[in-house]
C-alpha cells in the first residue's frame, strides 16, 4: 500500500455503492482486529448514507485513478448524543464540528489523517467518538492532536471514547 494524496469531494448518489463497499471493508477489518460490535455487518445502512448525502455532510475520498476509498461525514452543530458526557467533560461548549462514519477500504495509506486535515482546515474545533474495542481509531485520532475528553453514549446506549480537538 502506498501512501497519496486524494481528492475530497462532497458524496453524490452515484457514490453510493462505492461507499458501501468502503463501508463493507472496513466493517470486515474492524471484526478482524477485535471490534466485532462497533459497526457489524449492518452500520452504517445504504439508507443512513443516503440521508448524508441528502443533507450534505457525506464526504468521498477518491485516489489518483478516481476510485472511492474513504469517506466520512463532517457536521456542523450540536451532537445530540454529545450533550452528556462523563468520566471527563468537554474542552470547551464553544460551536464544533462532529466526524462520523470515517472509514477506509484499507487499500491505501493516509485516509485518515487525510481526513482530518481536511476537516481542521473548516474548523479549529472538531469532536469524534469511537467504541472501546476500535483500538486502530484510538491511536489514529489521538496521533492526530485529539484529546479524550470521557465517554458519551450513542442512541443505543453503548457507549464511546470521546475526542475533541480545540487549534
Amino acid at each position: 500500500m502506498s501512501e497519496r494524496s486524494f481528492t475530497i469531494r462532497k458524496a453524490e448518489p452515484a457514490d453510493i455503492p462505492a461507499i458501501m463497499n468502503v463501508y463493507h471493508a472496513a466493517q470486515e477489518i474492524m471484526i478482524r482486529t477485535g471490534n466485532a460490535t462497533q459497526w457489524g455487518h449492518s452500520y452504517p445502512s445504504e439508507a443512513l448514507v443516503r440521508d448524508d448525502i441528502g443533507q450534505q455532510v457525506s464526504y468521498v475520498l477518491t485516489n489518483g485513478e478516481g476510485r472511492v476509498c474513504g469517506v466520512f461525514a463532517f457536521l456542523f452543530g450540536e451532537e445530540e448524543t454529545y450533550h452528556y458526557i462523563e468520566d471527563g467533560s468537554w474542552l470547551n461548549d464553544k460551536p464544533y464540528a462532529t466526524i462520523h462514519r470515517i472509514a477506509s477500504d484499507g487499500s491505501e495509506h493516509g485516509i485518515f489523517r487525510s481526513s482530518i486535515e481536511f476537516c481542521k482546515s473548516l474548523s479549529d474545533n472538531i469532536r469524534i467518538d469511537t467504541h472501546h474495542n476500535n483500538k486502530i481509531m484510538q491511536s489514529l485520532i489521538e496521533k492526530s492532536g485529539f484529546s479524550r475528553c470521557g465517554i458519551i453514549y450513542v442512541t443505543d446506549g453503548s457507549a464511546r471514547i470521546a475526542y475533541q480537538y480545540v487549534k
